[in-house]
């Protein structure tokens, strides 16, 4: 989202946005960033078979996970292979440029739901102020709320506000962009 408006994604940037989504009396515990580094690895090419290095720097969420009060949580990148740019592939014999690397995060909804259940097991929090469009977070809310923490639902300017989200949160929260 932060993109698509034309800011620049930078821990810098990252810490701004998750300062302006704590209003002025609440007191922020920690800033759990969850997220995983680019893909690193060599792979085939998916028609001529040659190797494809993806190069790639983590430093960015080092950066971040530097900074006050902030806690970096990492998933992992998978790459699951190639798929076509566009469907159907060309009638003419397809070469690499057809193909698209595709990758999967992987780990970083499972982090979500144990810290947040942690949190509600502890009650070392009596609210979680989450910025996410992801439904595969509704279990973790439900979790949270039933242990009576309060969830608190970020929305962006022209984000889209996913319903089965708002279903599960006690107030929807629309932060501008710093």
């Amino acid at each position: 989202m932060a993109r698509a408006s034309k800011h620049k994604y930078d821990p810098d940037y990252i810490e701004k946005v998750a300062h302006a989504c704590v209003e002025a009396d609440e007191e922020p515990l920690r800033f759990l960033y969850y997220d995983c580094a680019r893909y690193e690895g060599t792979v085939k090419l998916p028609v001529s078979g040659a190797p494809h290095e993806f190069k790639a720097s983590d430093q960015w969420l080092r950066d971040l996970g530097a900074k006050n009060l902030f806690a970096i949580r990492r998933g992992v990148l998978k790459f699951r292979g190639w798929k076509p740019k566009k469907m159907p592939i060309a009638p003419a014999a397809p070469t690499d440029a057809d193909f698209a690397p595709d990758f999967e995060q992987k780990g970083v909804d499972m982090r979500i739901g144990l810290d947040m259940a942690t949190f509600s097991e502890r009650r070392s929090v009596d609210r979680v102020i989450l910025v996410s469009g992801d439904t595969d977070c509704v279990p973790a809310m439900k979790h949270v709320r039933k242990a009576g923490l309060q969830v608190v639902l970020v929305s962006m300017p022209n984000g889209r506000t996913i319903p089965e989200l708002l279903w599960h949160s006690d107030f929807e929260r629309l932060v501008a962009w710093p």
